[in-house]
């Protein structure tokens, strides 16, 4: 890979990577712990992740267990799922939160999947600013380095090939989290 091309390559993979994340987050009907990643919880001042504050499992398929460790540290977190996006309300017996998944319905999972299009259709056009990038860095170095219009034309159907490529792995993605999603 040329040197003029590589950084928007790894710039490509980062977004994918962020989409993957993204995806990571959404559920399905069943528990995953992952779905915390995103939310934190202030630990004597300090927002932190609750996975640094407590032990979280998943003891059913649709239930995250979350043990903190230390007792006082339940308030806080729950405070946080609450001002979360999860859209479930935690319950406590004094040690454990729990958190129970209820069985998505027919229009939350539509609703689900308009969403994943929705993420996956911003990546595509961040692919597609970050060709734009590299075309225009291709262009710059034609002029100021020694680079003929010939190779300068191959750098371009490169960089096009990589976005090409990157879009249908997009394409993938958004297909096998719907239908994930959309799996009883």
């Amino acid at each position: 890979m040329n040197k003029v091309i590589e950084p928007f390559e790894v710039k490509m993979n980062k977004s994918i990577a962020s989409l993957e994340e993204e995806y990571a987050s959404i559920r399905a009907g069943r528990a995953n712990p992952h779905l915390l990643d995103k939310i934190k919880v202030d630990y004597y001042g300090t927002p932190s992740p609750i996975q640094s504050v407590a032990n979280v499992s998943v003891p059913e398929a649709r239930v995250i267990a979350i043990q903190p460790w230390e007792s006082k540290m339940i308030k806080e977190i729950e405070k946080a799922i609450m001002a979360s996006d999860l859209g479930i309300t935690p319950g406590n017996d004094g040690k454990i939160i729990r958190l129970v998944f209820p069985e998505l319905t027919e229009d939350r999972r539509k609703e689900l999947v308009k969403d994943i299009k929705k993420k996956g259709e911003a990546t595509k056009v961040a692919i597609r600013n970050i060709r734009r990038d590299a075309n225009d860095a291709i262009k710059k170095a034609g002029k100021t380095d020694d680079i003929s219009e010939d190779e300068t034309k191959k750098m371009e159907t490169d960089v096009q090939k990589m976005t090409d490529k990157f879009i249908e792995n997009i394409d993938k993605m958004v297909e096998n989290k719907s239908k994930e999603i959309m799996t009883v």
